[in-house]
């Protein structure tokens, strides 16, 4: 009877520590968003439309060699929405969301343009400041082929010239 009460006790602390290695405080959750940038501004406008069905990945890296430490993919909702889980601290990693798939061949095009790296960076740890386990990511935008004809009423409605300059 001992035994078996050593042993029931010896079980119940290994699976208190075995809880505590894989709790949900090492939990996260990257929620954004995916549009198709309808006037190719690289920004959400009122012409702009979010789209379903689209991939995007979430992966994190090792900051000195490079080396993939957390890579999923999701698939955004009917309102260009997507949440992934993300399981472990990655404090020490750079981690970002990166557009993968279009579901549409005429608003399927990444941005290339070395300024406007097509990422949201996000902070994957606990040790940030945030309290909450949610990290929203920046919305990405797959660029349209040709810009819908309201978009330069859009762009000069934000003062924004066709060049891509502000009015004075």
């Amino acid at each position: 009877m001992s035994k078996s009460i050593i042993f029931l006790a010896s079980a119940l602390c290994f699976l208190s520590v075995l809880g505590s290695v894989y709790s949900d405080d090492d939990r996260f959750f990257v929620e954004g968003v995916v549009y198709c940038d309808t006037c190719r501004t690289q920004f959400i406008t009122k012409l702009s439309e979010f789209l379903e069905g689209a991939t995007v990945r979430v992966e994190c890296k090792e900051e000195g060699n490079g080396s993939v430490t957390f890579t999923k993919e999701v698939v955004t909702d009917a309102k260009g929405s997507y949440k992934v889980e993300v399981d472990g601290d990655h404090e020490e990693e750079l981690c970002q969301v990166v557009l993968v798939k279009s579901p549409r061949s005429d608003c399927s095009e990444i941005d290339s343009d070395s300024h406007l790296e097509q990422a949201a960076k996000i902070s994957i740890t606990k040790n940030n400041g945030i309290v909450s386990p949610v990290r929203a990511a920046n919305p990405l935008g797959f660029l349209k082929k040709e810009r819908l004809p309201g978009c330069a009423d859009v762009l000069k409605e934000l003062g924004i010239k066709e060049d891509g300059t502000f009015d004075d």
